[in-house]
């Protein structure tokens, strides 16, 4: 779900997104490109807490204290929007996971490296999914090097555990994993997808009705979760 979509899905009138829509991707973004805060338009910066850095020193200019006082506070509350919209889960923020990860008091450090590992899809929880699904878990594509190791419950929902178990993650295509990690599509019990009525254009995605996956019992909880918390169930 882009940030206009969102934003649309909150409710918020069509001249409203396009206000808030113009000044993050607009002005505030030549603002902050000028200042050399980024390269590109505020709404590829997809980390939280990258966000936060950026917002933090963008806030801070004279022209945007200039003009943010004279719009009575409108480029603020852009910037907040934006903020809610990656808090609301449609970021990928891994620099925050494994700055809690360093947090853990009671664990081993190799126990901390394996968490770090997993949650930037390497060490052993790819390779045991590399060899439990000998390709993608969907479309059976086989070079590991275009698959990404996704968690099935999400990794804040997930314990320590649960994060390093090997029947709560999926090897994907990066289409499918995005849409899965999303909660754009996941799977009933007995391996047929489920498409979300959000999902617009599926077909373009290279993602069909018919697609279906071969799940073990041992994926089942993990499966329920992401029906039940994570797909996106209803239209907006």
């Amino acid at each position: 779900m882009t940030f206009e979509e969102w934003m649309l899905a909150q409710g918020l009138s069509a001249s409203s997104v396009k206000k808030y829509l113009s000044s993050v991707n607009g002005v505030m973004s030549t603002w902050a490109k000028d200042a050399g805060l980024i390269h590109g338009p505020l709404t590829s910066v997809t980390s939280l807490s990258q966000f936060h850095i950026v917002a933090e020193q963008l806030s801070l200019l004279p022209l945007f204290v200039e003009r943010n006082s004279v719009g009575k506070g409108m480029y603020s509350s852009a910037l907040n929007r934006y903020r809610d919209y990656l808090q609301s889960g449609f970021d990928n923020d891994i620099e925050r996971d494994i700055d809690d990860i360093f947090r853990i008091a009671n664990i081993e450090e190799t126990e901390k490296s394996r968490l770090v590992k997993t949650r930037v899809g390497q060490g052993d929880f790819r390779a045991r999914l590399i060899e439990y699904w000998q390709g993608c878990a969907v479309t059976h594509y086989q070079d590991p090097g275009l698959l990404v190791a996704s968690h099935i419950k999400p990794w804040r929902a997930s314990s320590n555990r649960e994060k390093l178990d090997h029947f709560n993650g999926l090897l994907l295509l990066p289409t499918l994993d995005k849409a899965f990690d999303a909660g754009f599509i996941s799977f009933q019990k007995t391996g047929e997808i489920l498409l979300s009525p959000q999902l617009s254009q599926p077909d373009v995605l290279g993602i069909k009705g018919d697609m279906k996956i071969q799940l073990n019992a041992s994926h089942l909880p993990y499966m329920e979760y992401h029906r039940d918390e994570v797909f996106r169930v209803s239209h907006y």
